[in-house]
């Protein structure tokens, strides 16, 4: 009888301890919760959940239209949770600018993304912060300014990749690869040929990151770090840049060994030089403007660009319709500040919705139709816009905005010289409804045909 006590006793010895122990991790867990939850006067938002925050609130598949719905109801600067960590929201141009442009500084440094975070450790012209990236952004802009001036310059560079395009394109219909050889060419000097295996196997590595940093399961990532010990897409994403390391570095060495510090060819080239240097001290209607302006037996080049009014719009209406970035990699406040009426805590994440800019109504009628009549005024000359931001704005504005450009403009018009494109379907057909909106916008697959004129 004794001993069937005793066990029960113990018994219920343990489930008190148990009890205890919830009961005082739930109270820890409470008083994070509350001290995050509680710090400065962050601006409204949704009542977040301990531990997940807002998380099971917003449609992890299109994070954008999420954020656009709650602005509806919180206005234009409101705070969110992913985890338990505050991000604000900025939604509109008015917010955006206010905060990219106006206060550039303040808004200036990168906010935490874990999922890459742990792949950069803090290096990089993207997620680094400080003098780190002030020194490297300044680096990378100059090797660019400077290549743009070489013996062989950027431009030259793309209107060579968009001649191997169009001899491809008589032949076969591949497209992906064109920005990536352009940028192989910048970085490594030479470029690949569209067959090769080593360079396929580099943009199928490119097109499964993107898929997987816009899935679901990062968004989870990202809130709740703890989830690097369980198998996920997570693992994939570490393996593919592992393996995109491994190439780069090869690269690197053979560089290292045909280095002439005089004669710098590429991006790589320079690199290693400062290294050293610190070192030692420490569509029909474009086709009628191509026609007229430049016709079918020479190469488009950039200076063809003020006279093709039509052209220069539709590009910019491709980068605003597509909306490729939704909400930017997170930015962060370098210092406590006062926005509007909130006070926002150094280092508080900062989330920028640049769909809400790229799809104004007032600023483009009927956002969600394409029309490149956005970027002209009534006489049909060319009309920018400050509301044309799909690579960011202020400190942190894409570094290679300037390569891109020039890539969609020459590569878009090579193409457009030598063919008229054409889908297998019905236009009205066409399911362009992206797969994905997260990170990136995914869009769909689909077949056109290239017919030379």
């Amino acid at each position: 009888f004794w001993v069937p006590c005793f066990q029960l006793h113990l018994h219920k010895s343990h489930q008190w301890i148990s009890s205890l122990v919830i009961c005082l991790s739930c109270l820890i867990l409470f008083s994070l919760w509350n001290a995050s939850y509680g710090q400065g006067k962050l601006p409204p938002g949704p009542t977040p959940l301990p531990i997940v925050g807002n998380i099971l609130q917003l449609n992890t598949k299109n994070i954008s239209k999420s954020i656009s719905m709650l602005a509806k109801d919180y206005g234009p600067v409101f705070t969110v949770y992913f985890g338990m960590k505050p991000t604000v929201v900025l939604h509109g141009f008015k917010a955006v600018k206010e905060a990219l442009i106006d206060r550039a500084e303040e808004f200036s440094d990168r906010g935490n993304f874990p999922v890459v975070e742990k792949i950069t450790q803090g290096l990089g012209i993207v997620f680094s912060n400080g003098k780190k990236w002030k020194h490297t952004r300044r680096f990378s802009l100059m090797v660019l300014r400077n290549m743009g001036m070489g013996k062989k310059t950027i431009e030259d560079r793309i209107q060579e990749e968009a001649s191997y395009l169009v001899e491809l394109l008589r032949k076969t219909n591949v497209l992906s690869c064109v920005p990536c050889n352009v940028i192989c060419s910048v970085i490594f000097q030479t470029r690949f040929d569209y067959s090769d295996p080593t360079f396929q196997t580099l943009i199928k590595y490119f097109h499964e990151n993107l898929k997987i940093v816009s899935t679901p399961w990062i968004q989870l990532y990202n809130a709740l770090p703890l989830l690097r010990y369980l198998l996920g897409c997570h693992k994939d994403l570490f393996k593919n840049v592992a393996h995109q390391k491994e190439f780069i570095l090869e690269k690197i060495k053979e560089h290292q060994r045909s280095l002439d510090i005089n004669n710098p060819r590429d991006f790589i080239d320079y690199f290693l030089i400062k290294m050293e240097k610190l070192r030692k001290s420490s569509g029909s209607k474009v086709q009628e403007e191509i026609d007229r302006v430049i016709g079918r037996h020479q190469s488009p080049c950039m200076q063809d660009r003020s006279r093709m009014p039509y052209t220069d719009a539709m590009v910019h209406e491709i980068q605003r319709y597509i909306d490729l970035a939704p909400t930017i990699l997170p930015h962060a406040v370098t210092q406590d500040m006062q926005f509007r009426e909130f006070l926002i805590p150094k280092g508080t994440n900062i989330s920028i919705h640049l769909s809400s800019v790229l799809h104004d109504e007032k600023e483009f009628p009927n956002p969600e139709r394409f029309d490149p009549g956005h970027f002209l005024d009534e006489s049909g000359n060319f009309k920018k816009s400050d509301y044309f931001m799909p690579f960011s704005a202020g400190k942190r504005i894409c570094a290679g905005e300037s390569l891109a450009h020039m890539e969609l403009f020459l590569i878009l018009t090579s193409i457009l010289q030598n063919f008229t494109l054409k889908p297998l379907v019905d236009p009205k057909d066409l399911d362009i409804t992206p797969i994905n909106k997260g990170v990136g916008t995914i869009p769909p697959f689909y077949e056109l045909c290239f017919i030379p004129v």
